[in-house]
């Protein structure tokens, strides 16, 4: 196996990991009492707008990262001599007709 790929791999799962921990620690939109009963606490048409802060941010950060290490490793494993689609082992026969 190739020395990027495994990089690319082991990087992947860790991206992974942290995406997954980034969107657990965030607080959703309608997190109060307010948001129970279907108010939003503000006036606006869409809800209130706040800045995008740390979490916001990581996690897009991270959502990118793994979307181009996900394109990486699948380039990279389409062009290794082992790598092969899925249904390449499948051996197609026609099926023998019965005609009289």
């Amino acid at each position: 196996m190739n020395v990027a790929i495994v990089f690319l791999v082991i990087l992947h799962v860790v991206i992974c990991l942290f995406l997954i921990g980034v969107i657990l620690l965030q607080q959703g939109k309608s997190a109060d009492l307010a948001g129970a009963f279907g108010g939003q606490g503000s006036q606006t048409a869409f809800g209130p707008r706040s800045a995008a802060n740390l979490l916001t941010r990581l996690t897009t950060t991270a959502a990118v990262l793994f979307v181009l290490t996900s394109i990486a490793l699948t380039v990279l494993f389409t062009r290794t001599e082992n790598g092969h689609s899925v249904t390449s082992g499948i051996k197609t026969s026609a099926p023998a007709s019965n005609n009289k």
